[in-house]
């Protein structure tokens, strides 16, 4: 479960982190209020659980607290990459010296956690990383020994972070291992002009595996703002999960699914969804599918990527022939079949013959159909 900003920051001062004085809003005229609690001139900033909210103008200065209501009536109800805006943080803004980057995130496949750190925060950290790798550290942290003081010295000066951010790596630790979390990132992290090492943004993901120890996550969910995709695929049963992209994606298993984001993102696109059908693709389960991704309007093409085993190929075919009586299929969609009866699925499409419908014969060609399809839109 992604948390919102404000329930990091919450966490975050739990354990010691020092942030701005905030208060979260709904309306325009309680935001106004919260910014007369705040000494008037605040921060605006958008809740949604996306990156980009200051490009698209949901970060705003206020300078007294009727500015405040006009700026939360200009951000609340904004789109913001699919994401609508229902509440808003006002925070009293701080004079900034420095900004850092700090995050620690689980590397699965190492077994361990990974801590990154940049002396150059405040920015898009993947570009920092593209054009100057060497700006970015790179940390591997032993979930045995944790950060120590010791490791927390040696992951700053590795940033070039200053001494005093030492302290705070430690605590940010605690708020991982404590909380259950599988991401803690502060982007940024600042030292103010009066020497006090604060974090003003914060993203946090918490296991929800661990949901059953953790009491107080029930607070957090219940604060949880549903995206109405989400919400209208969770109603159907399906496991689906809303990205910001343009590539519909639908596919039997997780490690099949994960694996096509990253072929469509090698392409050149981007995934707009995750959607596992699991061993199920009856012409209810795809009709429900393409139902749910043809309702996002940043999709401009689908991928349906399908290796037969339980379920054969061709019963995946018949669902999607199926499917397209029901439903008005109206971005090209690109389906690859393999495994258990694929020839004779793609020959059920191929009779079928819809003029929207392509077929492939490899992930890898699939994918670059697609987003070839989606960005030539």
């Amino acid at each position: 479960m992604d948390l919102y900003e404000h329930q990091a920051r919450e966490l975050f001062a739990r354990y010691g982190v020092l942030v701005p004085d905030a208060e979260v809003a709904d309306t325009p005229r309680e935001a106004r209020d919260a910014a007369e609690r705040l000494g008037g001139r605040v921060v605006v900033k958008a809740q949604v659980k996306t990156g980009g909210r200051g490009k698209a103008g949901g970060v705003k200065l206020a300078v007294d607290p009727a500015a405040a209501e006009l700026t939360a009536r200009q951000i609340l109800g904004m789109d913001i990459k699919g994401h609508t805006v229902r509440k808003v943080m006002l925070a009293q803004p701080v004079g900034i010296e420095t900004e850092f980057y700090v995050s620690y995130v689980l590397d699965r496949t190492a077994g361990r956690f990974l801590a990154i750190a940049s002396a150059e925060g405040g920015m898009d950290i993947e570009e920092v990383a593209a054009t100057r790798p060497r700006a970015v550290a790179r940390i591997p942290v032993d979930p045995d020994e944790g950060v120590t003081a010791s490791k927390a010295a040696k992951i700053a000066a590795a940033a070039g972070l200053p001494p005093e951010v030492a302290p705070v790596l430690q605590q940010l630790w605690q708020v991982l291992t404590q909380e259950d979390a599988l991401l803690v990132e502060v982007n940024p992290l600042v030292r103010c002009t009066d020497g006090r090492i604060l974090a003003l943004d914060g993203k946090v993901t918490v296991d929800d595996n661990a949901r059953f120890r953790q009491a107080r996550w029930g607070a957090y969910a219940s604060d949880q703002q549903t995206d109405p995709l989400e919400a209208a695929a969770t109603a159907k049963g399906l496991n689906y999960v809303k990205l910001d992209g343009e590539v519909g994606i639908i596919g039997n298993g997780a490690g099949l699914v994960m694996s096509t984001l990253d072929v469509v993102a090698g392409c050149g696109a981007r995934p707009a969804n995750f959607l596992d059908i699991g061993g199920g693709a009856s012409a209810r389960v795809m009709a429900d599918g393409l139902s749910v991704i043809l309702s996002d309007p940043a999709v401009k093409s689908v991928l349906v990527n399908v290796f037969g085993g339980i379920t054969a190929c061709d019963s995946v075919a018949d669902g999607i022939v199926q499917a397209l009586e029901s439903v008005r299929l109206t971005r090209p969609l690109v389906v690859r079949l393999d495994g258990n009866a694929a020839a004779r699925g793609r020959a059920i499409l191929d009779d079928r013959a819809h003029p929207l419908v392509h077929q492939a014969t490899t992930m890898d060609s699939a994918a670059r159909r697609a987003a070839q399809l989606a960005l030539t839109v």
